[in-house]
């Protein structure tokens, strides 16, 4: 083998010398790089770097031999170079001005800092991308559900009757404790009022009225986004993740009718349900606190509760429920469709889901409060 074709060598040489030879091009430089790496500065002066015997250097050697000097110069030691042809002295020029003009301009792949106005603006154009998504899926879902109404053989009742099971009986005992519990609250927090002003009887409206109305339906629609709106989107934005909608739709399945139908006709059924259980327990948590805070009887209570519950008190919260029933899962499903990469994305949409989800079934009630306050509901 000639010395012009002879592999890139190091070699050392007298203290603090180390004899460069060989051709640093890109073909012979073998695992010279390796060596480099685990070169280290001189401990008694600069580090010697003879480059006389280096037969060829093209811009892969230079750029080697620029990277260890930058290196070695970066210590208290230094190195020095000697020897190098001027050919090659340009060469290594050339690429340390480059290394240079590299070094002083911000990275390619750095995007610039925003502003917070620019920030702002992005902001509020994701929300409302996100916004006309989301009605877009809103439309979708409801012509998917046309569709079925008139063709009713395409309903898929097994996974209907299956996400009632899910979303609705295996729900109850938490929604019953709770719900349990938020009437002892309510007539805990109202018992030192109304004893003040010996009304203790007017317990029974207050508890009444306050779970039938309001808490029973919100603390009811809130756990189910939290426990079965989370569910929907993790499965979904798993599904999505692995590709298994994409091949539900080569396969010529929708998977609005597959995956989203039977989950919101499911809630439909369920979660008016479940609110009729919660009213249940919360009453009978009111009167059991009632009975052990104002010494109000059973009989007394529920008399009471007759006087104070009319028709409208109970018809306007289980006329909540569909809606929300419809938030939490259509929510659920969108942000499981919106999942895109891997399973951080899937957690991050999960999250969203329960966070948009419960924020819509407050702002939801508010609305409800306006509307029925405005028709003397």
């Amino acid at each position: 083998m000639s010395a012009s074709t002879a592999a890139a060598a190091i070699t050392q040489g007298d203290a603090g010398r180390l004899k460069l030879s060989g051709a640093w091009s890109v073909h012979r430089l073998g695992t010279i790089e390796a060596q480099l790496r685990l070169i280290k500065p001189a401990a008694d002066g600069p580090l010697q770097l003879d480059c006389a015997e280096i037969t060829a250097l093209d811009t892969a050697g230079a750029w080697l031999l620029q990277t260890l000097l930058i290196r070695l110069r970066g210590s208290t030691a230094g190195a020095n170079l000697s020897g190098l042809q001027p050919a090659f002295t340009k060469r290594l020029q050339v690429v340390e001005t480059q290394l240079q003009e590299m070094a002083a301009r911000p990275s390619a792949t750095a995007e610039p800092a925003d502003s917070r106005l620019t920030s702002l603006g992005r902001g509020a154009a994701d929300a409302w991308e996100e916004i006309f998504a989301l009605l877009s899926f809103v439309g979708e879902t409801a012509i998917a559900l046309l569709k079925c109404v008139q063709q009713p053989r395409r309903i898929r009742w097994r996974p209907i009757l299956f996400n009632i099971r899910e979303a609705g009986f295996n729900a109850l005992p938490i929604v019953g404790l709770l719900s349990f519990l938020l009437g002892v609250v309510v007539a805990y927090q109202g018992a030192d009022q109304l004893r003040q002003y010996g009304a203790n009887i007017f317990v029974a409206d207050l508890v009444g009225v306050s779970m039938l109305r309001e808490f029973a339906p919100l603390i009811t629609a809130i756990i189910v986004a939290g426990r079965s709106g989370s569910a929907y989107a993790a499965q979904i934005g798993t599904m999505a993740v692995t590709e298994e909608i994409d091949a539900m739709r080569t396969l010529g399945i929708a998977p609005i009718e597959m995956l989203v139908l039977p989950k919101v006709i499911a809630l439909l059924i369920a979660l008016p349900l479940l609110t009729v259980f919660a009213d249940a327990l919360g009453v009978l948590g009111g009167m059991l606190m009632a009975h052990q805070q104002l010494d109000v009887g059973y009989a007394e209570f529920i008399e009471r509760l007759n006087k104070a519950i009319v028709v409208s008190t109970f018809t306007v919260g289980i006329g909540k429920a569909p809606m929300f029933a419809l938030i939490v899962a259509l929510v659920g499903c969108f942000q499981g469709f919106r999942t895109r990469g891997g399973a951080d994305s899937v957690g991050r949409q999960t999250t969203r889901s329960v966070v948009q989800a419960i924020f819509l079934v407050i702002v939801a009630d508010a609305l409800f409060s306006v509307v029925f306050s405005a028709l003397d509901l």
